[in-house]
């Protein structure tokens, strides 16, 4: 089979991660819960930011926030890792700036993620992940943005929502947790 993710809160907790920084470079303590409750993307509200201020404190944050030490969502890599022994073929398609591709690429093997020559796409929008989807046939594809998901649903490719606090109000199969990847997958 062929499966497709995308890499930023479907595989690894970029956010919760990125919450965790701004806790630091800002000398705050906003509680997790406050990170939980968001109905949005963006993560700069409960620290009192404008969405200016949020969005430059993001840019200028990048490098520290992709390539530090954010963790893999439990059960990610040892499913890819599983799927990759079986024979699956694997793509990853993100949305992160071209600028950042060749070391996200790199930073993905470093963890462990199973990486194939010609399988990691990187640096278009949102809306453009369709068309690889489209091209790639993919059998399954995981994502945590509803607007990629919802844009898919006339294909053959089984989309699988990764639960977010802001993608609550989706009808799509939805993986909670990783370990049950395969059952939905499955259904």
């Amino acid at each position: 089979m062929k499966f497709g993710f995308d890499i930023d809160d479907t595989l690894i907790d970029l956010r919760a991660h990125a919450f965790s920084l701004y806790n630091t470079k800002l000398g705050k303590n906003v509680a997790l819960e406050a990170f939980q409750a968001l109905q949005r993307v963006e993560i700069h509200e409960p620290f009192g930011l404008t969405d200016a201020e949020g969005s430059a404190m993001w840019s200028s944050s990048l490098e520290e926030i992709y390539f530090t030490d954010c963790p893999s969502f439990e059960g990610a890599l040892e499913t890819l890792q599983a799927l990759a022994q079986q024979g699956h073929d694997i793509y990853y398609i993100t949305s992160r700036p071209k600028q950042h591709c060749k070391q996200t690429s790199e930073w993905m093997k470093a963890q462990g993620f199973p990486i194939t020559e010609g399988h990691f796409f990187c640096g278009m929008q949102d809306t453009e992940k369709v068309a690889i989807i489209k091209e790639l046939a993919l059998d399954v594809y995981v994502d945590d943005k509803p607007a990629v998901l919802e844009t898919l649903q006339d294909v053959k490719t089984k989309v699988i929502l990764k639960n977010q606090s802001y993608n609550q109000h989706v009808e799509l199969p939805r993986l909670n947790h990783w370990h049950d990847f395969l059952e939905l997958v499955n259904n």
